[in-house]
């Protein structure tokens, strides 16, 4: 296991096609781990003995995870063959599933590299969403802040992240922006539509309760202001204050709240602010409409 002050890990996805799902279910899955820094690299097209080895080897020397989508037979048993016989761990997201399903029909499958039934638009909404929510992550990529769906904003470890994994593999296009006690939040926060943003927001005792959690889990002693209920106070005050000196900004409390109940909330405000905006153009626009406010 890494140690805390080694939180790195490289992620090889192999595929013999495009490789999307593979990258797709890495991105998926690093966010979940918001303490460690990952690099995702991907293999794809890979259909001889030659690229898997070079695919291998890299791993083997980054001491990486493989994650892989191999149709074709012979290469999927060469690829588990040599990360057996080099000890590295490695993850096939294909061919348990197509074994059992082959068993379960009575068929033997295609083994055609490439091969879908004709991805939707709503599979590559998807899939750029994630991409999208995994690059704006905790305050990055704020040039790019206009062009989310969401935007959440709130204190260290209010389920920022969490929430916004989970609302982007429905399809929204999630950035996230932590408040932090003293610090004025990035000015392109107050520039962008402001019926985007969304506060989250927690009562202290759960709050203080997952911090202490995390400070354990990363074994970095008592966790000092971190986890100190008084600051932790002062953060959540400080964070409603500037939650009221938005748009105002709605406010969605996730204490004692399950994900999917956090995001259900979330996209209702989001909704509900589009169809305030939408009825308010077509008044303005309406005939005799001149002259009114909206």
């Amino acid at each position: 296991m890494l140690e805390p002050e080694q939180l790195m890990l490289k992620i090889f996805t192999v595929s013999d096609g495009g490789g999307a799902t593979a990258e797709a279910v890495a991105d998926a899955v690093t966010v979940q781990f918001p303490g460690v820094t990952f690099s995702i690299e991907r293999f794809a097209g890979v259909r001889t003995r030659e690229q898997v080895l070079s695919a291998v080897r890299e791993a083997e020397r980054h001491d990486g995870i493989i994650v892989h989508t191999i149709v074709m037979t012979e290469i999927r048993r060469l690829l588990l063959r040599e990360c057996r016989q080099r000890g590295l761990d490695h993850v096939d997201l294909i061919g348990p599933l197509m074994g059992q399903v082959s068993q379960k029909v009575g068929m033997r499958p295609l083994l055609r590299p490439g091969v879908s039934r004709g991805l939707s638009d709503d599979y590559f909404q998807r899939i750029e969403a994630i991409q999208y929510t995994v690059q704006h992550d905790d305050g990055q990529g704020m040039e790019a802040l206009d062009e989310a769906d969401i935007v959440l904003v709130g204190v260290s470890r209010a389920s920022k992240t969490p929430l916004s994994v989970f609302l982007s593999m429905r399809g929204w296009k999630v950035a996230n922006v932590p408040i932090v006690l003293g610090v004025e939040p990035p000015p392109v926060l107050y520039e962008i539509d402001q019926r985007k943003i969304v506060g989250l927001t927690i009562s202290r005792e759960e709050l203080e309760q997952i911090r202490r959690n995390r400070v354990e889990m990363l074994g970095t002693g008592e966790g000092g202001q971190y986890a100190d209920p008084d600051k932790i106070a002062d953060e959540l005050a400080y964070c409603r204050r500037i939650f009221r000196r938005g748009y105002p900004w709605p406010i969605v409390d996730i204490t004692g709240k399950s994900i999917e109940e956090s995001a259900k909330e979330v996209i209702s405000w989001v909704e509900s602010q589009r169809l305030s905006a939408d009825f308010v153009e077509d008044e303005v626009q309406a005939p005799g409409a001149q002259g009114r406010r909206p």
